[in-house]
């Protein structure tokens, strides 16, 4: 009988199984003291690392000279997570920085004189909304920007990155997030972009990043995330993405971008994201699926131990942020006559209670993350592999997403029995899920960008 062909894919999936198991096999082998010392949560360390590559990177960095925006945003968010904050001359060199990078027809670049590109202008303005303040947030240029926005608007109903770059999800979402949580999206904006987002959603059931491409768990959040945004989520085949992302964590606890690939700590977040999204579409998704709408399940409420026992009262202290935009009077008479306005889309999605159970196992992800991803100062993608700034920032996102998962409402914080290793020291700040900022400083930045 011919013997099996074991191929690349297959030998590398076989090397990552055995060096994680290896990894699991030794954690459980050790007395539970020495376990609780293993999951810890390096805060200092963390904090270290990040805050040295704020201050300087070495030569080995000038590749990433034109992503030097998404270096200050995985930084900054990192530190945020860890409810930390940099020193004042760290935090004015950035904005000084970042200022720089602002093109004068709009939009940011990938460093000063470089030229402005949607990916860097996400990156940006979620960096400045990090550092907050009314006077950083006073220099984002927003009429600008929305031209810049406009400018990279395509015929498709799509975006594209750059001038004359690349038409792809990942535009779509960046534009549709800057402009959504800068409260300048309208419905000029959002025209064809959900038919360009719906044509990339793959037989598979992910979502890719162009028509006819692979789906891909980058693309699927940035796709989800904005259609969510511009409220056609419900013409996503649901179900089907549904399939598509739970069969995405592997038997290492971790997530794989795509079919066949291998575990990935960034997928932590763009997967995890995903799953944590839908939790929110419960009614969308039971729809398509023909199921009974009545989510007052067990699920959820139980994870939280809730004593509310009615939907009115369940919203009704959802968020202490509620009142903390302007009023109606100062908000321009088109946001007062319209009550389903589509720059609310964010903070309306958050302050639905959840009542579903989370699509993944949100444990082991944060097994996978604590003890395979995360190293002394900084987080990598898998065993073998080195830190950098990038799974750093999206490895701790998706530790919170899981830690955040079995909660009900916005600004609970989940209970100990859901954050696997010591609570105190590894529980994270919650983040907003559609714009992966930090959810007190979304607040902050909704609640200035209303009065504007």
């Amino acid at each position: 009988m011919e013997s099996r062909r074991v191929t690349k894919t297959l030998a590398d999936q076989w090397m990552v199984e055995r060096q994680v198991r290896e990894i699991y096999d030794y954690f459980y082998s050790i007395p539970p003291n020495s376990q609780s010392v293993i999951l810890e949560l390096q805060r200092d360390k963390h904090f270290d690392y990040l805050t040295r590559g704020l201050r300087k990177l070495g030569p080995s960095f000038s590749v990433l000279d034109s992503n030097r925006p998404w270096l200050c945003y995985w930084i900054l968010h990192s530190i945020v997570l860890f409810g930390e904050s940099i020193d004042a001359k760290l935090e004015t060199d950035a904005i000084d920085f970042l200022t720089r990078c602002q093109d004068k027809d709009g939009g940011y670049g990938g460093g000063p004189g470089q030229m402005p590109h949607l990916a860097t202008s996400y990156a940006a303005v979620n960096s400045l909304i990090t550092l907050g303040s009314p006077k950083v947030l006073s220099s984002i240029n927003r009429e600008k920007l929305y031209t810049f926005l406009l400018r990279m608007k395509d015929t498709s109903g799509g975006f594209r990155m750059h001038d004359g770059g690349e038409l792809d999800v990942r535009a779509c979402y960046t534009a549709i997030s800057v402009a959504s949580i800068l409260n300048i999206v309208d419905d000029e904006l959002i025209h064809g972009v959900g038919n360009f987002i719906l044509s990339c959603q793959t037989y598979e059931g992910g979502i890719a990043g162009e028509p006819g491409a692979e789906a891909h768990g980058g693309y699927t959040f940035c796709g989800l995330a904005a259609m969510i945004l511009i409220n056609e989520v419900n013409r996503l085949d649901l179900p089907r993405l549904i399939d598509w992302v739970v069969f995405r964590q592997g038997v290492e606890g971790g997530f794989q971008g795509r079919t066949n690939k291998l575990v990935d700590g960034c997928y932590s977040f763009w997967q995890g994201a995903v799953a944590f999204l839908i939790q929110r579409l419960n009614l969308v998704a039971h729809g398509q699926l023909g199921l009974s709408n009545d989510l007052s399940t067990e699920s959820a409420d139980d994870s939280s131990e809730s004593e509310l026992s009615d939907e009115e009262e369940h919203l009704e202290g959802t968020s202490s942020h509620v009142q903390e935009t302007c009023p109606l009077g100062q908000e321009g008479q088109e946001n007062a006559s319209d009550t389903t306005k589509i720059e609310d889309t964010g903070y309306e999605f958050i302050n639905r209670p959840i009542a579903m159970q989370p699509l993944f196992d949100s444990m082991y992800l944060q097994q996978y993350v604590l003890l395979c991803s995360q190293v002394d100062g900084g987080f990598r993608d898998k065993p073998g592999k080195g830190r950098d700034h990038y799974h750093t920032c999206y490895c701790l996102s998706g530790l919170s997403i899981a830690q955040y998962s079995w909660t009900d409402e916005a600004d609970s914080p989940p209970l100990p029995r859901d954050v696997f290793g010591p609570y105190s020291r590894n529980l994270l700040e919650q983040i907003h899920p559609l714009f992966n900022v930090e959810l007190d400083r979304y607040y902050e930045a909704r609640k200035f960008f209303s009065c504007l």
